[in-house]
């Protein structure tokens, strides 16, 4: 990549994330003129606005994606993936840009874009694939469905009645995805050890 390219991918990036922390316009057009770019130059580096939110939150999918084999080295593979689907979904939570980013994921996307979700969607096969070893999940999930699942979720509000509901339907999905493993059911959010 040339200087001059890279430098305006930096100024994107740095513009973004401004954008995206303050309340009110968080459009492409807007983060263009915050960077001091034109249309053409934005898309150029970033197709779509999915593919520059998660360039953004760059450090957070990368804790995401770091954390899986520590979780699975000390959990219960269902334990292990609740913990990583809370943590997604306390990022999403914080930050709506994020949430919508992530619903993105389970649409159509170009090969770049692709490459930005890559990372996530392998760390959550991997959770699903330790959870097929052992038996846990419903046959046949795959990380696409739980990241369509857990969409929803990002929508609910964030005081505290629609906070408790929120706790509601993540453990409805948590027993939909692993009901049991045979022996054990898979625990509700206070049975649930805090990793990380």
């Amino acid at each position: 990549m040339r200087s001059d390219a890279r430098f305006n991918r930096l100024r994107i990036l740095e513009a973004a994330a401004e954008v995206l922390a303050a309340p009110g316009d968080t459009s492409l057009k807007t983060i263009a003129r915050r960077a001091g770019v034109g249309p053409r130059t934005l898309y150029r580096h970033f197709p779509t606005r999915e593919f520059l939110v998660l360039e953004v939150y760059g450090e957070e999918v990368d804790e995401l994606v770091t954390a899986v084999p520590a979780l699975l080295s000390t959990l219960w593979p269902p334990l292990a993936l609740r913990a990583w689907l809370e943590r997604l979904l306390s990022v999403g939570t914080r930050t709506p840009e994020f949430a919508d980013a992530m619903s993105g994921a389970t649409g159509v996307l170009t090969d770049q874009c692709r490459q930005t979700y890559r990372p996530l969607l392998d760390a959550l096969s991997a959770l699903v694939d330790a959870n097929e070893a052992t038996g846990t999940i419903v046959p046949g999930t795959t990380a696409d469905d739980i990241l369509l699942l857990l969409g929803p979720l990002w929508r609910v509000g964030t005081d505290d009645a629609e906070c408790a509901r929120s706790g509601r339907l993540f453990d409805v999905l948590i027993r939909g995805l692993c009901p049991t493993d045979g022996t054990r059911e898979v625990p509700v959010a206070e049975d649930v050890p805090h990793v990380g």
